[in-house]
């Protein structure tokens, strides 16, 4: 029997918990941001997501940016990211929610989300790693795959925000079923929602600032973005961006105890398979 943590996750496909900033992390975390962004939208950055593209390869043309890639990235100098993603609150609570121990936690990357300065717009509804062509049948194939003895759909996706942040609406336990026919009418094309609200069994998640989302990566989910209102949430992301420069020697002499534990399993990984998925995974498990 999991924690009721862990139950409610499972059940409706995320978790809100609150503090796992404190005041201090915040204040810290928040200093970092501005730099990364100001280095980014002064084109001083190149890894960034562009206005008019949810997905890569971004648009290096476009100036406006709503996301900073690889802010653990050395070349970033800011060990404020390294600290929050490591931290006891973080990989606690994210072993709490699939069942193993923090010692299986590996490091994986994750990115900053920011508003656009010029742009106002929404991602299209979707999950993760399902395609929006995909089958009832193939949805639910999909949904119940087991990857190094893990489910798939039982890896979380973890967003915090420093700053009032309403971006995120999710369909809460659509990640257990296929879509509807309704739903479907939603989130079959590459087009974003006039009003995500429109989706069948829809919410729209706000966070406060310092609080913490724990979400299932394959649940339903789509986000706006509105220029005037100010944000930067911390987003543990997905997606073959490489790993050279987690090799470097300036991000590894950063690193110590749990985090340095935590890259090294990933890198051993990356050692044994062409291909990592960035998020929080756990190197085995005998718990589920």
């Amino acid at each position: 029997m999991g924690s009721a943590l862990q139950e409610k996750y499972r059940s409706q496909g995320f978790v809100v918990i609150p503090d796992l900033i404190s005041d201090d992390e915040r204040t810290s975390l928040a200093a970092a941001c501005e730099h990364v962004i100001s280095r980014t939208r002064m084109g001083l950055w190149p890894h960034r997501r562009t206005v008019g593209k949810q997905f890569p390869p971004y648009d290096a043309n476009n100036l406006d940016s709503w996301g900073v890639q690889h802010v653990m990235h050395p070349d970033l100098g800011e060990p404020a990211f390294v600290k929050w993603y490591t931290s006891e609150a973080i990989t606690s609570t994210s072993a709490e929610l699939l069942g193993c121990s923090i010692d299986d936690l590996q490091m994986e990357l994750f990115n900053l989300l920011i508003n656009p300065e010029h742009h106002e717009f929404a991602l299209r509804w979707h999950r993760d790693d399902v395609g929006e062509k995909a089958t009832e049948e193939e949805e639910l194939q999909a949904l119940q795959k087991w990857h190094y003895g893990v489910r798939l759909t039982d890896s979380p996706t973890v967003v915090s925000a420093l700053y009032r942040d309403s971006c995120l609406y999710l369909v809460p336990g659509s990640h257990k079923t296929p879509r509807t026919p309704a739903q479907r009418q939603h989130s079959e094309t590459l087009a974003p929602p006039t009003n995500p609200l429109d989706m069948p069994g829809s919410i729209q998640l706000t966070l406060q600032p310092g609080e913490t989302v724990f979400y299932n990566s394959n649940i339903l989910h789509c986000a706006t973005y509105n220029p005037k209102e100010r944000r930067a949430t911390l987003h543990a992301t997905m997606g073959d961006h490489g790993l050279d420069w987690m090799q470097d020697k300036r991000f590894q002499q950063g690193l110590h105890g749990r985090s340095r534990a935590m890259l090294d399993r990933v890198l051993e990984l990356h050692k044994k398979t062409d291909h990592v998925g960035y998020r929080w995974r756990i190197r085995r498990s005998n718990n589920l």
